[in-house]
């Protein structure tokens, strides 16, 4: 049986629960350092750790050249570390950490205040949020947690905050939900059900909106 990494606690093994040292965390070079494999029992970490790095890693790079510098970049960058760190749990073990939540509301509540400089732009930002969070937490609430999750409703929060802004909150909702279809197609076809983890489809929809501009 696989162990599951406890929230809040340090990174382990999940084969011998060997805790990580710091300089086993450093991100693209400890995993070919160690050659992808657990320093004390010599399990396979698997490929998703360092294609989730590298991917993050690119989309540090395209914002960075995307954005000025400014204020608004630095907590862009930021958030999308956070974010990514979400996206990476909740694919893996199908949670979202409350407390990496509430630093992804709080970073984006900070962006929305360095966005929004009138209130045609609070308007706008306030329908962004009931659109992408609202939207979530209805599905979370009716459906009693069986279409989404309850963190889905807070990281929609955080990346509407983020976006302040009506259509760009209603493409990260349509790209989400598109790519979560997508993903879920196979096993829909087959006939199998698939539970979505919906958490990498909205960061991965925020970074393309972000990236594209809408």
């Amino acid at each position: 049986m696989t162990k599951k990494k406890k929230l809040g606690k340090r990174s382990v093994c999940l084969s011998c629960g060997y805790q990580l040292r710091w300089y086993d965390n450093i991100p693209i070079i400890s995993w070919l350092v160690l050659g992808g494999k657990c320093r004390k029992c010599g399990k396979k970490i698997g490929v998703t750790e360092i294609l989730s790095e590298v991917l993050f890693g690119l989309a540090f790079l395209a914002i960075s050249l995307k954005m000025e510098l400014g204020v608004e970049m630095g907590l862009t960058l930021i958030l999308v570390g956070v974010l990514g760190y979400l996206a990476i749990y909740d694919g893996k073990w199908g949670e979202l950490p409350v407390v990496q939540l509430i630093v992804a509301v709080i970073i984006g509540a900070l962006i929305f205040g360095v966005k929004v400089r009138s209130w045609e732009d609070f308007g706008g930002a306030l329908i962004g949020v009931g659109i992408l969070a609202g939207i979530y937490y209805l599905l979370y609430f009716f459906s009693r947690e069986k279409l989404v999750g309850g963190g889905d409703w807070i990281l929609g929060l955080a990346i509407a905050l983020a976006v302040a802004d009506w259509w760009a909150a209603l493409w990260v909702l349509f790209l989400a939900n598109a790519m979560g279809t997508f993903y879920a197609l196979p096993a829909a076809i087959k006939k199998k059900q698939k539970k979505i983890h919906f958490g990498p489809f909205l960061v991965a929809a925020y970074i393309v909106v972000i990236l594209i501009g809408f």
